[in-house]
């Protein structure tokens, strides 16, 4: 009896899928007992080997390897941390910022608690970074920010939490640079809303400036924003209110003629205090 072609063809389909997962089978069978049997000193060993030889990846698998394993055993609370530094260390934050969340989850009242929590915020510095930023060819506060408030949030929490920790005076220069990048960011928006119309909008967003970030810098510009905004609405004594209140703490704002205020984007009259 002859076999027609499309039986053939059939057949042979069926014997490569086989073979395809039997060596699918086979090769996640390997990965998965790469360290059965291996002892946790020895797994630790070999970490700490890879980490003070740079080769971050090897020790990645040992350290994850510890916490799968031995969750419960000598090395298990180190290897958490030193994990938090090996994933920084490739460039991955997302993991890094996970994995100093669980450990801060796990063990709140560990010694190293606010090393976990410094690396946590560092690892959202670094993710919200730019590699032309230092050329000053982009300016990272007209972008999405979201990891630098992470960053932020995160910087400061340690310092609240602990105010004696080594790490806290490098946290506390981070504060000052994100406070000044997130403050001018609502700027740009607020600049947005004055350019199409949306004045109320506008005064909201320079008002919420000076409120969450009194110590930036751009708090002055947020005070010419509202006058403008103010100035939108048809609201002069209120923007004459706020003008007065930007001549005596920023006398040399680009907006000012002597005590005149000149708006940028609003058809309105100039405006005197």
């Amino acid at each position: 009896m002859r076999v027609s072609p499309i039986a053939t063809r059939l057949v042979a389909l069926l014997l490569a899928a086989a073979l395809i997962t039997g060596c699918a089978g086979r090769s996640g069978t390997e990965e998965q007992d790469e360290f059965e049997g291996v002892a946790e000193q020895q797994l630790y060993d070999e970490a700490r080997d890879a980490l003070e030889g740079g080769r971050y990846t090897t020790a990645i698998t040992r350290l994850e390897a510890i916490d799968t394993r031995y969750p419960f055993g000598r090395h298990a609370e180190q290897a958490q941390l030193e994990l938090i530094y090996a994933y920084y260390q490739t460039q991955d934050w997302e993991a890094a910022r996970a994995a100093a969340s669980r450990f801060i989850r796990l063990h709140p009242t560990h010694p190293q608690a606010d090393y976990a929590l410094y690396m946590r915020g560092l690892s959202s510095w670094q993710a919200g970074r730019f590699s032309l930023e230092r050329l000053r060819l982009i300016d990272i506060s007209k972008r999405d920010l979201g990891a630098s408030r992470d960053a932020y949030s995160d910087f400061r929490e340690l310092v609240s939490r602990y105010p004696a920790s080594e790490y806290a005076p490098d946290a506390e220069q981070r504060i000052v640079y994100l406070r000044n990048v997130l403050a001018r960011h609502e700027l740009h928006v607020a600049d947005f809303y004055l350019r199409k119309g949306a004045y109320l909008a506008a005064v909201e967003r320079g008002r919420w400036v000076i409120e969450n970030y009194p110590e930036a810098e751009a708090t002055r510009d947020a005070l010419a924003v509202m006058v403008e905004g103010y100035l939108g609405l048809d609201m002069r004594d209120r923007a004459r209110e706020v003008l007065q209140v930007l001549i005596q703490n920023d006398p040399g704002n680009e907006r000012l003629r002597g005590r005149t205020f000149q708006p940028q984007h609003v058809r309105a009259q100039s405006l005197s205090a």
